[in-house]
């Protein structure tokens, strides 16, 4: 029987087909099990993808072929056998087994083969991650990831990581969590967008990525309490170099994801036309192009409102890629939004509205940059001086134009995936609801 040493000279399932007709072994978990015979077939996993394992009559020690088939599923095992090609396989390939050592005999798994409910799955999220859908959303996150870093790592970006306590708020108020911070009042963040432009005025051009927390009462599909946010940040940027940034940017993304996870976007059955289509340039449109576009499909919309998501919907279905959003009303915009020099009304404001009903997955701006303007907008939306003096500094010593955006990971991903939920897309998600495991 294999030595329990033997995971040291392991390979890879992902790394199988560099290893035909050798004698391998795999170290991991039983995935899944049947019989037929004089034959067991034994799914084994190991994080990189899953093998089938053939477990043949006299071609394998007699207690290797007796105890198979009884091993419980999501034991921890050692494999060792022979790489066939099997053109039949998902995989290509399969392991004729010569030897097997169990690690570890599991307790009864609960998640079976049977139809369990989300709220189920869940509860039992830290055992949810083992099977193929998890498997392949997670993977998909991971090069998501991958690509944002790589994206603004080769166009000369900083990455500044900016604190998760803050003093102030970045979105408004209502959605903040507080916390005790050793006597004062502080606040988890809403976004590093704040520090991102601090950043920006010493090296140019950064990002930031990391959790963003909302303390949003809101059920819908798209929202978490928990999600990461990327946020690039500009100086000498407008809104028009912020849009072509953004369209630049997603583009990457959903080309690294179709170049390298092919797999996982089988696995999920994602259908991957509308994907190709993801090049640039987006079709760009107004507010007011953007109201039409709700008027004309029946919605009774006022103007001044902020879409929601059943308007998003509306609007992107009008297009087969990406479709930016700009100049929005500026009552419904952030604090730090410039103004259209063209209509004070007006904020020079964009969001990037995914297509297939998943609504905004980045939102940005051109910053205001002059003093006595941002002096006069914290005093419009009543928010307190003394939090925001360092970023008044900003505006103080050699302010510039400049402008950045934020998407949101989570969201991103679940449209990449073709999946309905965010919380899908995270590995331990954060509701309303819940905040465990």
């Amino acid at each position: 029987m294999l030595d329990l040493q033997a995971y040291k000279e392991r390979v890879y399932i992902e790394d199988i087909h560099n290893h035909v007709g050798e004698e391998v072994v795999i170290a991991g978990w039983l995935y899944n099990k049947r019989s037929s015979g004089k034959i067991h077939f034994l799914l084994v996993r190991d994080g990189t993808n899953i093998i089938q394992c053939v477990v043949v009559k006299n071609e394998c020690p007699d207690e290797v072929f007796e105890e198979a088939p009884g091993i419980p599923l999501e034991s921890s095992v050692l494999v060792k056998g022979v790489v066939k090609e099997d053109k039949r396989s998902p995989l290509g390939y399969e392991l004729l087994l010569t030897d097997l050592r169990v690690v570890h005999r599991a307790e009864e798994y609960p998640i079976g083969k049977k139809e369990h409910g989300i709220d189920f799955l869940l509860d039992h999220r830290h055992l949810w991650l083992r099977s193929r859908r998890p498997f392949a959303i997670l993977r998909i996150r991971h090069e998501v990831v991958k690509a944002i870093r790589d994206f603004f790592n080769e166009r000369g970006f900083v990455l500044v990581d900016t604190p998760i306590f803050t003093p102030n708020a970045v979105e408004g108020t209502t959605t903040l969590f507080e916390t005790e911070y050793f006597g004062q009042k502080a606040y988890l963040t809403q976004s590093g967008q704040l520090y991102a432009e601090a950043a920006a005025m010493a090296f140019g051009k950064v990002y930031c990525f990391g959790p963003t927390f909302r303390a949003e009462k809101s059920k819908t599909r798209r929202h978490l309490t928990e999600f990461w946010m990327v946020e690039p940040e500009v100086a000498y940027f407008d809104l028009d170099d912020d849009m072509k940034l953004a369209e630049e940017f997603v583009s990457y993304i959903v080309q690294r994801v179709l170049e390298n996870r092919r797999m996982e976007l089988e696995i999920l059955e994602r259908d991957t036309a509308p994907l190709e289509k993801v090049t640039p340039p987006f079709p760009k449109i107004t507010y007011d192009e953007a109201v039409k576009i709700l008027h004309e499909n029946g919605v009774d919309f006022q103007w001044g409102d902020d879409f929601g998501g059943a308007d998003e919907t509306i609007i992107s279905n009008q297009f087969d890629k990406p479709v930016i959003v700009h100049r929005y009303p500026a009552e419904v915009k952030a604090f730090y939004m410039k103004r259209d020099p063209q209509n004070e009304k007006l904020a020079l404001a964009m969001d990037m509205l995914a297509p297939e009903g998943y609504g905004e997955i980045i939102g940005g701006s051109q910053r205001e940059d002059d003093y006595d303007t941002l002096l006069k907008r914290l005093e419009e939306h009543n928010l307190p001086r003394e939090p925001f003096e360092w970023y008044l500094d900003l505006r103080r010593y050699g302010s510039v134009p400049h402008a950045g955006f934020g998407l949101g990971l989570e969201r991103t991903v679940a449209w990449i995936c073709g999946v309905q939920h965010v919380r899908e897309t995270i590995p331990f998600p954060r509701t309303i609801y819940r905040l465990t495991p």
